[in-house]
């Protein structure tokens, strides 16, 4: 099992940036994809961004496509999420995934963002 744990989230004004971190823990595979997802009261919740170990492979939402950029720190175990220009409707409570073959998948406790003037 992996452990997540995220922190960065928090209040900031549209136009905005915030940095989130997520720092994995337990047994991790060298091959894995590592994300985040975020939701909103009574709606699913929806892919942000992934990144894949192998090769660094990215992939985005269209809706953050331009603003927001994941990347990840190997030696570290973590993954981050730049997100910039930030608008009201990125509002959400963000979670960070791991997900391996032949692995559970894991979840973070998920850290608020709220972007509002």
């Amino acid at each position: 099992q992996v452990q997540l744990v995220e922190s960065g989230g928090g209040l900031v004004q549209p136009g905005g940036s915030l940095r989130l971190s997520c720092v994995a823990s337990g047994n991790i595979f060298r091959l894995y994809t590592m994300g985040w997802y975020r939701q909103v009261p009574g709606k699913q919740r929806e892919l942000v961004a992934t990144i894949f170990s192998g090769g660094g492979n990215t992939n985005y939402a269209d809706s953050v496509k331009g603003r927001f950029t994941i990347s990840s720190d190997r030696t570290k175990n973590t993954v981050y999420l730049q997100m910039n220009n930030l608008k009201p409707e990125d509002t959400a409570v963000y979670y960070c995934t791991y997900m391996a073959p032949a692995q559970l998948s894991s979840w973070g406790q998920g850290t608020q963002v709220t972007v509002s003037s």
